[in-house]
């Protein structure tokens, strides 16, 4: 049985931060709480009743920086004095040069759930996973984490340069939380997953970024966390390697509370129960994935002088969408060279002069495949179904299952958009021209001898 670390009679040691921030982590029944604290206050004992179900907790979390290299070297030389006096060093001001990179960020995630961040370059997505797995604190607010965390947030973040890729996963696993019995265990999946293996026994400092990425995700992952931190540093992977981690990650779905950050909307659409769209350090929208990322669609590409987006709900009302083959009958399993006509039927409910109809299908593993678009105008009728037909001459696509995302505009503004509007799936039918045959496209291509050919 372990024993109870009981805080209720002492201050903490060690933790001389400001009285406005604070981070607790805290494993099954043993409790530590990292905590600033002013001159007259005590530490209270954790109750863990209160976070039943929620992994991670962030509650008017802030962070800042200062754009000054020396004026910073400065700040953090006062605030460690004036915490060394027992004195405050107000960190929820603002002082010159300085800015928040996150301000006032609240939102829970709850054990088994994934949450996505999204948002533009600089909008403090990496800010954010960094205070979550303990490498900053907040200037504001307290970060609350319960279980193991494992984290990919920087390429190469863990490891020792001079050392072989063998050593750095017993290290890295070891500060994971594993215990060499059990690293020797997952050893070979680790090494078969991050596929290093002529490597394995070379010091890291020669690995590329792709490599370093690779077996820092497969430690991680392996070591079966229950909280995983993922940044985009995935994308520097191969596509070989991105399709793994993709499923790898659906295999975690479920299992472990899991935060990324991605710019890859489809994957966030896919792998998310919720999703925070992040600007300029401030939460915008929190939300069902297809809430927060067609907010961020619509701020990306229509900026304030273009004119404001419009949702679809006020524009246009998708009804259904689906495929017909050349008998009229309606399906969604389509064999491969077939012929067939997309159908999308939606209701107007303002006219549209110069509406732009988008189509694109993605793959089992978020990868574009195809991307086709109309232009046609409709009438504002609140009532009536509008029909657009598209006809498809002999779909290329090789076997598998796809996904149709949707979208319209109308001059400058957002008409509609539908993510995972469509899943439908191909297969071989009864042509036999799939031998030997690979790629994003099947073509149909086929051999015969002329031997009365000259040139």
């Amino acid at each position: 049985m372990q024993k109870k670390t009981n805080f209720s009679s002492q201050k903490l040691k060690n933790s001389k931060l400001d009285s406005h921030s604070t981070i607790q982590h805290f494993t099954q029944s043993t409790f530590h709480s990292n905590s600033s604290l002013d001159n007259d206050s005590t530490t209270q004992p954790f109750n863990p009743s209160t976070f039943d179900g929620v992994a991670i907790k962030a509650d008017h979390v802030s962070k800042k920086y200062c754009k000054s290299l020396k004026r910073s070297m400065l700040y953090g030389v006062k605030d460690i004095a004036r915490n060394t006096l027992g004195l405050s060093s107000h960190s929820d001001k603002l002082r010159k040069n300085e800015f928040w990179a996150l301000d006032d960020i609240s939102f829970e995630v709850k054990k088994g759930e994934t949450l996505g961040i999204i948002g533009p370059n600089g909008s403090g997505k990496t800010t954010l996973l960094k205070l979550l797995n303990g490498i900053f604190w907040p200037d504001k607010g307290k970060v609350t984490v319960k279980g193991n965390v494992g984290a990919l947030i920087a390429v190469g973040a863990g490891f020792h340069p001079l050392l072989t890729g063998r050593e750095n996963i017993y290290i890295n696993a070891a500060i994971l939380g594993m215990t060499k019995e059990e690293v020797d265990e997952k050893f070979d999946e680790m090494v078969e997953f991050a596929d290093i293996g002529d490597f394995l026994d070379v010091p890291v400092k020669h690995y590329s970024s792709g490599m370093f990425v690779r077996l820092g995700f497969a430690v991680a992952v392996h070591c079966e966390p229950d909280i995983l931190l993922v940044d985009e540093v995935l994308a520097v992977g191969d596509e070989k390697f991105r399709r793994k981690s993709y499923h790898k990650m659906q295999e975690l779905i479920g299992k472990t509370s899991i935060i990324m950050v991605s710019h890859n909307m489809f994957q966030i659409n896919k792998l998310c129960n919720k999703v925070i769209y992040l600007d300029k350090g401030k939460i915008k929208t929190v939300g069902t994935p297809e809430q927060a990322i067609t907010d961020y669609y619509i701020d990306s590409h229509f900026s304030e002088k273009r004119g404001k987006g419009i949702k679809k709900e006020e524009t246009i009302e998708f009804e259904d969408v689906y495929f017909e083959n050349n008998k009229g009958k309606r399906i969604n399993r389509i064999a491969i060279f077939e012929d067939v006509k997309l159908i999308l039927k939606f209701k107007c409910l303002e006219e549209i002069t110069e509406g732009h109809f988008s189509f694109r299908i993605y793959g089992a593993e978020g990868i574009l495949l195809s991307q086709f678009a109309f232009q046609s105008a409709f009438n504002k009728n609140n009532s009536k179904s509008n029909f657009l037909v598209i006809s498809i001459k002999r779909l290329n696509l090789p076997p598998g299952n796809y996904e149709l995302e949707i979208k319209v505009a109308e001059k400058l503004y957002i008409a509609g958009i539908w993510y995972n509007a469509l899943n439908f799936e191909v297969y071989t039918g009864n042509f036999d021209l799939l031998h030997n045959r690979k790629g994003y496209c099947i073509l149909d291509a086929r051999c015969n001898y002329d031997k009365n050919r000259r040139q």
